[in-house]
């Protein structure tokens, strides 16, 4: 007997983001594959993203605690399909994005969660490629190193909603000023099988470098992150050696 094919809830956080609402539900009522549903989170807009949303077919779930932590969570807890795909409203979704990402986790069993690069389509053309690779550098390279595992991004991402209701009550829901695609991760554990494809890219804005504040403020919320963590669990070495030995057993794993 064949197995059911696995659906895909996508969930989109907005805040003031008709315009790029309606460009990104245009792009996911193209797909190759069409998700099971699309869940827009408004975390109170004052513009019209809810009533775009629902124009489109989407299903929207209202979350009134501001923050991205907040509204993330929100979505993911509404979702019903067996994978969670995640992106934001700025979000450039390929059009077999939600293809590749179900084929992904029907390939592998074990997958927990996938995630992929970006492009940054709203900079200067010169510097495109320049900071989408600083920017991959700094994500999966600088933050895994800090985190034992691949970090999930969460403009271009997707989480099996096992994976999700394991952790759902540990994440950080409240605190706007901490990285919830990061925290997300960590709470994970660095044993979670995480995978980052290269061919799941996205196009995206490049927010962070649009002044020097921006950048800042994203790294302070990484630093933020990180520490809300190693507290939980402990530093960034205990976590390697959890990953590569099985000892130094994480507190939030001993938990679940």
């Amino acid at each position: 007997m064949t197995a059911a094919p696995l659906t895909i809830s996508v969930v989109i956080p907005v805040l003031d983001d008709e315009r790029a609402l309606a460009r990104c539900l245009e792009r996911f009522a193209a797909q190759s594959v069409a998700p099971l549903e699309v869940v827009v989170v408004d975390n109170g807009s004052a513009d019209g993203s809810a009533d775009v949303a629902r124009a489109a077919g989407a299903r929207v779930v209202e979350e009134p605690v501001r923050g991205i932590p907040a509204a993330a969570a929100a979505g993911y807890d509404a979702a019903v399909g067996d994978v969670i795909a995640r992106c934001d409203a700025d979000s450039v979704v390929p059009p077999d994005w939600v293809e590749r990402i179900r084929d992904a986790f029907a390939a592998d069993p074990a997958l927990e969660g996938l995630t992929g690069p970006g492009r940054f389509i709203d900079l200067p053309r010169p510097w495109r490629g320049v900071a989408s690779v600083a920017y991959a550098v700094g994500t999966f390279g600088a933050s895994g190193a800090a985190i034992a595992n691949v970090p999930l991004w969460g403009s271009n991402m997707a989480l099996r909603r096992t994976a999700w209701a394991a952790v759902s009550a540990e994440v950080e829901r409240l605190d706007a000023s901490v990285h919830d695609d990061l925290d997300l991760t960590m709470r994970l554990g660095p044993r979670a099988r995480l995978r980052f494809e290269p061919r799941l890219q996205v196009g995206a804005e490049g927010r962070m470098f649009h002044s020097r504040d921006a950048a800042r403020r994203r790294v302070a919320m990484a630093m933020r992150t990180f520490r809300r963590n190693w507290a939980i669990d402990g530093s960034a070495g205990r976590r390697w050696l959890h990953r590569v030995s099985g000892r130094g057993l994480l507190v939030g794993e001993a938990q679940r």
